[in-house]
């Protein structure tokens, strides 16, 4: 009689605990306008999210949006980009002008916990905070730095990073705070400020839109974490499971050695069970995540490659940013990128 009980007990809770995962609010809207809302930094964040001569958006945080569009709608165009500032874009998740942040967010505990209740997904891009300088000021360590003015931007972890590191070091600094990413480069390009702080690769595309790129130099010195990632409100499990799964396929795409040239070879002739499962020809893992169609992953991967041809095509060292993959590569690979397995 106990074991019925218990065993009634678990079925229940089960039911309540899938419909309640399953709830898919934000999901459901999403799926009912028919477009996902896309938040980006912009307009001028090269390599992560620009527009183009014909106003369409390209580069790294652009594609992983797109990613998730196919995932959720089976078509990557499905999308609708808005951009924000470091300063907007919180509000704007929040009050659901957009459904999701691809804008190089910093993963912290207060914006992940109960204080602002937004969920991060996934790591996309392993960064850290540093420092740019003219090469005029001969400066080589950020530890030279006691005195400077610096140009940050307010309302951002670069803001609280910049300070704790003048303190930590027992200097002082003036800072130089403007919202506006844009009018920040022009007044550091113009010398109202000594210094240009932000993630490393945010400062290396900055830098490109400097009047004379080659004449600054950033610092060696890494002062802060930097996990950045996509972000959604929390409360829909469903949307993060997608959003989380979406990325997790551009990963092992990466570690299996699926490219946007061979997937099709791949999914019609590879007997390893994981690629196989990944690429939706044997298996449930479209299901399981409520994806549009059975193999997803399979058609991300066609349409954009994996994680690292998108990171080549827009962030790679044959780019203007020309970045290492450094820890952005994968864990088999000496980098900190690891998909769980989809089994």
């Amino acid at each position: 009689m106990k074991l019925k009980m218990l065993a009634a007990a678990a079925a229940a809770f089960m039911a309540f605990g899938v419909g309640e995962a399953l709830a898919g609010r934000d999901l459901d809207q999403i799926r009912s306008r028919n477009v996902l809302r896309c938040g980006v930094q912009g307009p001028s964040n090269p390599g992560f999210g620009v527009p183009d001569s014909q106003g369409r958006w390209q580069g790294f945080n652009v594609e992983v949006c797109r990613a998730v569009a196919i995932t959720i709608f089976g078509d990557p165009n499905r999308v609708e980009f808005v951009p924000v500032t470091s300063q907007s874009r919180f509000p704007a998740l929040a009050a659901g002008e957009v459904d999701i942040l691809s804008n190089n967010s910093t993963w912290t505990l207060t914006r992940d916990s109960n204080v602002n209740r937004f969920n991060f997904p996934a790591i996309v891009f392993y960064d850290a905070q540093s420092v740019m300088v003219p090469r005029r000021l001969n400066v080589t360590t950020a530890r030279g730095l006691n005195g400077a003015t610096v140009c940050v931007q307010p309302g951002t972890t670069t803001e609280l990073n910049i300070s704790d590191f003048f303190r930590q070091h027992n200097m002082r600094f003036t800072p130089v705070v403007i919202a506006d990413l844009d009018e920040l480069r022009r007044a550091y390009d113009s010398g109202r400020c000594d210094v240009f702080t932000n993630d490393f690769a945010a400062l290396a595309a900055q830098r490109t839109l400097l009047t004379r790129p080659a004449d600054h130099v950033i610092l060696p010195e890494r002062i802060s974490k930097e996990p950045l990632g996509p972000v959604i409100r929390q409360g829909d499990e469903e949307l993060t499971n997608i959003v989380a799964w979406t990325v997790f396929a551009l990963v092992e795409a990466e570690e299996m050695g699926i490219t946007a040239a061979n997937v099709e070879q791949l999914a019609g002739s590879s007997t390893n069970p994981v690629v196989r499962r990944l690429l939706g020809v044997e298996g449930n893992m479209g299901e399981s995540l409520s994806a549009a169609r059975a193999d997803y992953a399979r058609q991300i991967i066609r349409t954009f490659g994996n994680y690292g041809e998108i990171y080549e095509r827009w962030l790679g060292t044959n780019t203007p940013l020309g970045l290492e993959r450094g820890m952005n590569r994968t864990w088999n690979n000496g980098g900190l990128l690891y998909a769980p397995p989809a089994r």
